[in-house]
């Protein structure tokens, strides 16, 4: 009740890193994240030993499943787990508890949801995320066209989650969206602004759910052309994931 009631103040959690014991990545792991993952190398050294567990326990903690053929590797895990793992390193809990399944495509793949070929897709009830690996790997190939698939399908979990569960990242995570939603609502000014800019694809009007990915994307992608463009927006995301890595 004491941290709820700062978590309720200050917007952040008292603590998000605290662990018995580490865990650890093999080299060839490690090698993954230091040659494939930029983000990584934004990270002191303590942060890349916290990001280094949460991968790790990630790995643990899912089924990862491939499809049509595809062998599912230390570099498909690794670059999956760490892609979560960077959305949720402000989170206390970082394990998307909705996702129990990872199921990856070698390409676009047939969806019976709505008869129609998806790049990636998230299923609460199945509590399953669904990914071309194809497509995955592209949206790490530029990282300043603000279009990846991975932060795209994981940022629709993290948000599903955030409705369903009631720690305190959660709790962070949909009040501040709250409050996000909020400001854009009282500010027409803001809402045309948004519309009428080229900055975020216009994927992201679609509804709210495709409006907080794309906007995650962006957020991770560019943030000082985001902080720049759009200052109130960028500070509620960056509230919302509690974000506080250099360059941010």
């Amino acid at each position: 009740m004491i941290e709820m009631g700062y978590v309720l103040k200050q917007k952040k959690p008292l603590y998000n890193h605290f662990y018995f014991r580490l865990k650890r990545l093999n080299q060839n792991q490690k090698n993954v994240l230091q040659q494939q993952f930029s983000f990584y190398k934004k990270l002191n050294n303590i942060e890349k030993k916290h990001f280094n567990h949460r991968v790790a326990s990630f790995i643990t903690d899912k089924d990862f499943i491939g499809r049509d053929g595809l062998i599912v590797n230390d570099d498909i895990k690794v670059l999956i787990s760490a892609t979560a793992v960077m959305l949720t390193f402000g989170f206390r809990d970082f394990y998307i508890g909705i996702i129990s399944k990872i199921v990856i495509y070698p390409k676009a793949f047939y969806s019976n949801t709505n008869q129609t070929y998806h790049k990636g897709e998230f299923n609460p009830k199945l509590e399953t995320l669904v990914l071309s690996w194809e497509d995955f790997v592209k949206g790490f190939s530029n990282n300043t066209d603000n279009i990846n698939l991975g932060i795209h399908e994981f940022t629709h979990a993290i948000h599903i989650n955030s409705m369903k569960e009631h720690d305190v990242s959660s709790t962070i995570f949909s009040d501040s969206f709250k409050e996000l939603s909020d400001m854009l609502a009282e500010s027409e000014a803001l809402r045309n602004k948004l519309m009428a800019s080229n900055y975020f694809r216009k994927y992201a009007f679609t509804n709210q759910f495709e409006f907080l990915a794309v906007i995650i994307e962006n957020f991770i992608e560019t943030p000082q052309t985001f902080k720049t463009e759009f200052p109130n927006v960028y500070s509620k995301v960056k509230q919302m994931l509690n974000f506080n890595i250099a360059g941010y």
